[in-house]
């Protein structure tokens, strides 16, 4: 009895049919289209968090400067470096730029970048002497 099932396994041929093959294919296939809009989605957010960071860097160094005493400090970014009052404030992200700046005194001020590749891209984040972080664009010094 052991030799005929034996004898019978040496001569099955092994390997996979063409459906289970295509079974397979079709599941690699859905959970492809369910992973690649995640991962993109989540690059978005990464960007964003740049932006983020980036606004809160400068929004920082911006309270420093009037905590000093020194007034109305101006923001520039040139060659991915942002100055704040003409001192070095760090690296800028990639695709992220300021956008705009209000100062009218210590207690209130804007400075907005945008991050063109972010979810946030047409708003992007402000940070104001009131409010802190905020998404959206200053559009005065209050925010």
């Amino acid at each position: 009895m052991l030799a005929r099932i034996r004898k019978s396994m040496e001569e099955k041929d092994e390997g996979f049919t063409l459906i289970e093959l295509l079974v397979v294919m079709i599941i690699i296939g859905i959970l492809a289209a369910i992973a690649i809009p995640v991962f993109l989605n989540q690059r978005k957010k990464a960007q964003d968090s740049a932006a983020k960071a980036d606004v809160s860097t400068i929004g920082k160094e911006i309270a420093t400067y009037y905590v000093d005493g020194v007034v109305a400090p101006t923001v520039a970014q040139a060659s991915n470096r942002y100055t704040v009052a003409g001192v070095d404030a760090g690296s800028s992200s990639a695709n992220v730029l300021l956008f705009n700046q209000f100062f009218a005194s210590d207690s209130s001020w804007c400075v907005t970048v945008k991050n063109s590749k972010g979810d946030k891209a047409v708003a992007g984040y402000k940070y104001s002497a009131a409010g802190g972080l905020a998404e959206g664009a200053c559009t005065t010094a209050a925010g």
